[in-house]
């Protein structure tokens, strides 16, 4: 039987049913002082449509530095990576982190073969 879900001893359905306030105090310090400063428009504005878009809806958002909220799992939200949207599913384990940490901005190089005309030597590789 998997483990049932816990964020510092309240279940996920505990969670849904607090109050915003009671949820700020159980996040970690990073977290709370970010909600406790207050949300600017743009993030009040994705929270709202969060809450009221269906489930076939995924926002897209520049906003990596908003942090994950209970009623926000299970949504699909697309953040920015500085180049792309990439989709972020939300998991009950992602509450009080922030977006951007699931969104990689920096991709690994892969550096292929060198090519003809790379170096000197390749100056006198015949060609087909």
């Amino acid at each position: 039987m998997p483990k049932e879900f816990r964020y510092r001893g309240y279940t996920l359905d505990q969670l849904m049913n607090m109050s915003l306030d009671q949820v700020i105090q159980l996040l970690p310090s990073r977290a709370r002082r970010s909600l406790n400063r207050g949300l600017n428009p743009s993030k009040r504005k994705l929270l709202e449509e969060l809450r009221s878009a269906g489930d076939g809806k995924t926002p897209k958002t520049h906003l990596r530095d908003l942090v994950i909220l209970p009623f926000m799992v299970g949504r699909t939200i697309n953040v920015y990576s500085g180049k792309e949207f990439v989709a972020v599913e939300i998991k009950p384990e992602m509450i009080g982190h922030f977006l951007g940490e699931y969104v990689q901005t920096c991709k690994r190089v892969m550096h292929g073969e060198p090519g003809v005309g790379a170096t000197r030597s390749s100056l006198y590789v015949p060609l087909k």
